[in-house]
């Protein structure tokens, strides 16, 4: 298996890299996707959110009031501290899991794993290549203004809630540039493609002799 780790800031063109890798034929798998698995109900992190946070932050049948939990800890850095100690570890041990498992199916899978808080979360999987898609803050902003709906000041917080682009740049071994048109964030993914998979065809040699 190749496994990619994706990430890059809010409106920063990661989507579109992820769905272009996977029109190329990877495996998508989607972070946000299983933190919200990681907290269904029943889950031990629904649990352990209920005992630091109180039941208020769950809904009527008993699934996570993500509204309400997010009031609770945006401007809080304790409790969104405390908050991330709960869910990244159990999307981290779902993650593992699913990549085992794709492993097990096809050993030369290419797996993206579309990972926005990479370096927040401090994310260790054995990634193969880490990709970045960059653009500068007005950008993202702007994006979240136009293309959301946020008003200017929510666009600002969201944005500086993240780690800085200067954080995400120091870990890359890619980046893709998305502050132009989508044609150019298109064929940087393309040439990503053409980069990995002489890379699997490389290791895939290596290991047939």
């Amino acid at each position: 298996m190749y496994l990619i780790g994706l990430t890059g800031g809010i409106a920063s063109g990661k989507s579109t890299v992820a769905r272009r890798l996977y029109e190329h034929g990877a495996v998508h798998i989607d972070a946000d996707q299983l933190a919200r698995r990681a907290v269904d109900p029943g889950t031990p992190a629904l649990d352990a959110i209920v005992d630091a946070f109180g039941a208020g932050v769950l809904q009527r049948d008993g699934s996570l009031d993500r509204a309400r939990l997010g009031e609770l800890v945006f401007n809080d850095a304790r409790a969104r501290e405390q908050l991330n100690s709960i869910v990244h570890p159990a999307v981290r041990e779902l993650a593992a899991r699913q990549f085992a498992k794709i492993e097990q199916a096809d050993p030369d899978a290419v797996v993206v794993y579309d990972v926005p808080l990479l370096v927040e979360a401090s994310v260790d999987h054995p990634f193969d290549l880490i990709v970045v898609t960059n653009s500068p803050r007005r950008t993202q902003v702007r994006r979240l203004v136009e293309e959301r709906g946020l008003e200017p000041v929510q666009a600002e917080a969201r944005v500086d809630a993240q780690a800085a682009n200067t954080e995400r740049l120091a870990i890359a071994d890619v980046v893709i540039d998305t502050d132009g048109t989508l044609g150019h964030t298109m064929s940087q993914a393309d040439a990503l493609w053409g980069r990995i998979n002489g890379e699997v065809a490389a290791r895939r040699g290596r290991d047939a002799t």
